[in-house]
């Protein structure tokens, strides 16, 4: 008689998870079926789900295409494929499949190559991560954020001495095509202290993608980094959250404590992305063909970035925007440099000259510079630019022998400092010039080239 009871509580342990699922039973799917298809936008009716919710659609053969929710109108769900939508067909099932958005995270990312859809890409195996992180994430309260007060290394001397960048920034990089964009990129990755570098690469061409990992970015660099990659012939809506997806993985890293770098290449193509979509399920352009709808997606995936409210972890980010040749006023660009921390311009005049990297220090500006640097640095720093302005505004002047030495002292003193100036803006792709080096450099130069003016 007294195990009686004693049974009783062993079977009631061993039920309870039974009884707990049946006290809340699953809420049931309504199945649709897709009636319409007009480019990349599914139209499917007699389905319930809400926006950014996941459809399984069953195609010819019995494969199946996953589908996310974009718009609705009426009884009607606008659906676009994460894949090629190969084999559908009218009437084709459409099962919702709930909220979509998480994405497989863990140290094991570390020195691997994944897609929009956080799948491997490299063929080194599948992913052992820890957990899950969800792909669009909850905006962190702006009085929560902490300043920017840390330097962070890019190795980049120019960027060190002139255009500090701070850990927890936000940076636009502005570049036409074939001015060595990504040779900048992958310097900054193989030589920057930051702990982590998640590298997005979204719209670019297959074969860059490649070329980037192994060339630019290489085994060094790759040991230490997460690349997420949606070429171009991906559809719109997986390169959209190849930038989440990457920008989800910068979390979860800055959570732990981490200074993450995050290069995303490139913002121009995730706005075009956006546009894709926005176009398709009738949203009317507004400027130079883009959607207002674009221009609330590019703050909403900026702003996830930058120091975290607690622990020491932050995200410093640098967003690539395509340019048209020196042209400055692209509907993105501009969106880009007012939602950004600063600007970092690559010229095609200076690289046609042989100046690698190309930046333009008169057009670039890093806002939390004064933040994080010393007085003294800064003041040499503003010394540079005088000098070097000052030589640019007269080139033409120069050029043709129409300006006579000692008719203006100042410029007299940044043509006799240009050589250097010049020189000190030069890095080979291969050699890393840390931030000490950086300032002892620029220490160096502004001091010869004012020893140079008094003995003359």
């Amino acid at each position: 008689m007294e195990l009686e009871p004693q049974r009783s509580q062993i079977w009631c342990r061993r039920l309870g998870p039974y009884f707990e699922r049946l006290a809340t039973p699953p809420s049931l799917v309504v199945e649709g079926k897709l009636t319409r298809m007009v480019g990349l936008t599914l139209e499917a009716v007699g389905c319930q789900a809400a926006i950014g919710d996941r459809c399984r659609i069953t195609a010819q053969g019995g494969h199946t295409i996953e589908a996310e929710v974009v718009g609705f109108a009426n009884d009607a769900l606008f659906l676009m494929p994460t894949g090629i939508p190969r084999g559908l067909a009218p009437n084709a099932r459409v099962v919702p499949m709930g909220q979509a958005g998480e994405v497989p995270v863990g140290d094991a990312l570390l020195g691997r190559v994944i897609d929009g859809s956080g799948k491997p890409l490299d063929g080194a195996g599948p992913l052992r991560t820890d957990g899950h992180m969800p792909l669009h994430s909850e905006p962190i309260n702006p009085l929560k954020r902490k300043p920017i007060s840390v330097p962070l290394d890019v190795g980049v001397r120019s960027i060190n001495a002139l255009l500090t960048v701070g850990c927890g920034q936000r940076l636009g990089l502005f570049a036409p095509a074939g001015v060595g964009k990504s040779v900048l990129l992958g310097m900054m990755t193989r030589f920057t202290n930051a702990d982590v570098i998640v590298v997005g690469l979204v719209g670019e061409r297959g074969r860059e993608v490649k070329e980037f990992i192994e060339h630019t970015l290489g085994a060094d660099g790759l040991r230490r980094a997460v690349v997420v990659a949606t070429p171009a012939d991906t559809p719109p809506l997986l390169r959209l959250h190849g930038a989440a997806v990457a920008t989800a993985v910068a979390e979860y890293f800055r959570n732990r404590g981490k200074h993450v770098l995050l290069l995303m290449d490139s913002l121009t193509r995730y706005a075009q992305a956006s546009r894709e979509i926005a176009l398709t399920i009738g949203e009317p352009p507004a400027t130079r063909g883009y959607p207002p709808s674009v221009f609330a997606r590019l703050p909403q995936l900026v702003e996830r970035a930058g120091p975290g409210a607690e622990g020491p972890g932050s995200i410093t980010a640098i967003y690539t925007v395509l340019t048209d040749g020196e042209d400055m006023n692209d509907p993105v660009a501009e969106a880009a440099r007012a939602i950004l921390d600063g600007h970092i311009v690559l010229s095609r005049r200076l690289a046609e000259s042989g100046q690698l990297p190309a930046i333009d220090i008169e057009a670039s500006v890093s806002r939390a510079m004064n933040q994080i640097t010393q007085r003294a640095h800064q003041e040499r720093a503003r010394q540079f630019r005088r000098w070097y302005s000052l030589y640019g505004h007269n080139r033409d002047l120069l050029a043709v022998g129409a300006y006579q030495a000692g008719t203006n002292v100042e410029l007299d003193r940044a043509v006799r400092a240009m050589p250097l100036l010049t020189e000190f803006l030069r890095q080979d792709m291969h050699a890393k010039v840390t931030m000490e080096q950086s300032l002892r450099d620029l220490g160096a130069l502004v001091e010869h080239c004012a020893g140079d003016e008094t003995r003359n």
